[in-house]
């Protein structure tokens, strides 16, 4: 936790914040060995960084005193991701990788190669999501929070919603075996869009060319999805 992620609720006013939750409360005592009077970097959810003096901590509350909120988080990566919806697991470690390296925009798709018993996974529940989020923000020391969409149906998004993303962005689908290199350093809006553990079906691959999106590949090797989203993600980034 590279940042201790201020909720509104967590205010007491503008100069003082109080935490409660065991997570973060953990995380101060065995990860930072936190004292009274250590300073914190500490940041409003959708909001600024700032630096807080830690006044008080027990197991139930830490406290902190804090300077003026006043540095911006990063900027966001102005890449939109469609990613074919994971295994559970992978799914978790994939939100936070993609949220720490400044995705805010992030959209779960069903294909014909994701099993359909992924959508019932407690992981998609909201709150869930909403953790693995915030690990990811406190990673990069971040505070604006991605949304998140689920797509549980391909050929509605392709039809009704993919047209209107592409509208001021371009379009690129990363799978195996297109002809062209993943390019380096975007320095404009992109939509990402990844398949799952085996990739798009043919037919699939062919409707998302035909809506307009580029083919794009990392090479010969085969990677796992969670690996090749961090991987476009860096090549595509401007920084």
């Amino acid at each position: 936790m590279n940042l201790i992620l201020l909720q509104p609720g967590d205010l007491l006013d503008e100069h003082s914040a109080r935490i409660t939750d065991p997570r973060r409360l953990k995380h101060l005592h065995e990860v930072h060995q936190a004292q009274p009077g250590d300073e914190l970097t500490l940041g409003l959810a959708d909001g600024n960084i700032g630096r807080g003096r830690l006044t008080a901590l027990d197991r139930h509350q830490a406290c902190f005193a804090l300077d003026a909120l006043s540095q911006a988080p990063p900027p966001a990566l102005d890449i939109e991701l469609v990613l074919a919806l994971p295994r559970p697991r992978m799914l978790a470690r994939s939100l936070e990788h993609v949220t720490a390296l400044g995705v805010k925009h992030i959209t779960l798709l069903h294909s014909r190669r994701v099993e359909k018993s992924y959508w019932q996974s407690p992981e998609l529940d909201p709150e869930k999501i909403r953790r693995h989020l915030l690990l990811g923000l406190e990673q990069a020391r971040d505070t604006r929070t991605p949304r998140v969409i689920l797509e549980p149906r391909f050929k509605p998004f392709l039809e009704d919603r993919l047209p209107a993303r592409l509208a001021n962005r371009e379009g690129l689908l990363a799978h195996p075996g297109m002809d062209a290199a993943c390019p380096r350093g975007l320095a404009s809006p992109a939509l990402l869009i990844v398949g799952p553990e085996g990739g798009f079906v043919p037919y699939e691959v062919e409707q998302l060319l035909a809506a307009g999106c580029r083919g794009i590949q990392l090479g010969e090797r085969i990677l796992r999805v969670e690996t090749a989203v961090v991987a476009l993600l860096a090549r595509l980034s401007p920084l």
